[in-house]
């Protein structure tokens, strides 16, 4: 009798290793950090809901980033919580703001570090939404020329990516023009394209204290039910000029991830967002999942479906635990 023997190729760790179709190395991993505008250089404030992030000063960021520098950290995305907020975002992109301070910072400490901003206002308003508010909606047009501004202010001090997460339309190609006519003809647009407007979101407002103060982002945020949609969106960018496309939240869009990843061949990135950190954060803290096992299982998940580097708050654990290499 003659069937398949699968079992033959799992029989030791060796065998195992030998076969294996998806990796997940360091390069594949981006640590987001939250930088808070404080004259308190000690400034170290527990995320409540996401155990083990924190909100940093500048000063605690920068000796944050550099323990895992030496432990292999190869990338951040940064977001900024200001000293002041306002209906348009104004701390944003002035030269002084806390996002500005700490891309000059990291590029004198750590040249060769990857360094990507968010490029959003919903930190930075008063009302918590991601635009300029007119007739109790975002409008689209004037939010369009406040994120060039902020993607140019973030490119002068030294960030090598920029990462619009805004949804709104026609923002890649503004970006674009806006960091061409100023002679970035080289940084790269990492753009939020398929983000929808997700209930995994909860502990990120609290970290970047950033829920909206009336009303959802659900006229701008994509709809969770559809992935056709996120086609669109996707093509969308692609065309006014993206040069990586981002599917948020991960874990719950595997689908979208995986057919985002069969019908665009640009650099793929997946963002593993808090409310996902937080539930398997509460399992394992909880006892009923295996730490290192369930973190490295979801991730290599998130690879599997075709994202070629992830954004996850658990990259510094990987690498203090030597998980990857």
């Amino acid at each position: 009798m003659s069937f398949y023997r699968g079992r033959r190729l799992r029989q030791t760790a060796a065998l195992r290793a030998l076969v294996r179709e998806t990796a997940l190395h360091k390069e594949n991993l981006i640590m987001p950090y939250f930088v808070v505008d404080t004259p308190d250089t000690n400034f170290r404030k527990p995320i409540a809901s996401m155990p083990g992030q924190n909100q940093l000063s500048l000063q605690e960021l920068e000796k944050q980033i550099g323990r895992y520098v030496e432990l292999g950290l190869q990338g951040c995305l940064l977001f900024g919580i200001p000293a002041h907020k306002d209906e348009t975002g104004s701390e944003g992109y002035t030269d002084h703001g806390i996002i500005q301070r700490a891309c000059r910072m990291m590029k004198e400490n750590w040249p060769g570090l990857l360094l990507i901003t968010d490029v959003c206002m919903c930190e930075y308003t008063s009302h918590g939404h991601c635009g300029i508010i007119e007739s109790n909606d975002v409008a689209n047009a004037p939010t369009l020329e406040v994120l060039s501004r902020i993607a140019l202010s973030h490119v002068w001090a030294g960030a090598d990516v920029v990462a619009p997460s805004d949804m709104m339309d026609g923002r890649v190609a503004a970006i674009r023009e806006t960091l061409d006519i100023q002679g970035f003809t080289q940084t790269p647009i990492l753009s939020y394209a398929v983000k929808y407007a997700s209930s995994f979101y909860g502990p990120f407002r609290e970290a970047a204290e950033s829920a909206p103060k009336f009303g959802d982002r659900k006229t701008y945020q994509m709809d969770p039910p559809n992935w056709r949609e996120a086609l669109r969106e996707a093509e969308a960018d692609v065309a006014e000029g993206a040069d990586m496309l981002m599917v948020k939240p991960a874990g719950p869009y595997l689908d979208v991830l995986l057919r985002i990843r069969e019908a665009f061949d640009l650099p793929l990135c997946a963002y593993q967002v808090s409310g996902e950190y937080s539930m398997l954060m509460a399992a394992i803290d909880n006892g009923w999942l295996n730490k290192d096992a369930a973190i490295l299982e979801a991730l290599v998940g998130i690879r599997r479906a075709g994202a070629d580097f992830i954004l996850s708050y658990f990259t510094e654990y990987l690498l203090e635990n030597k998980l990857v290499r």
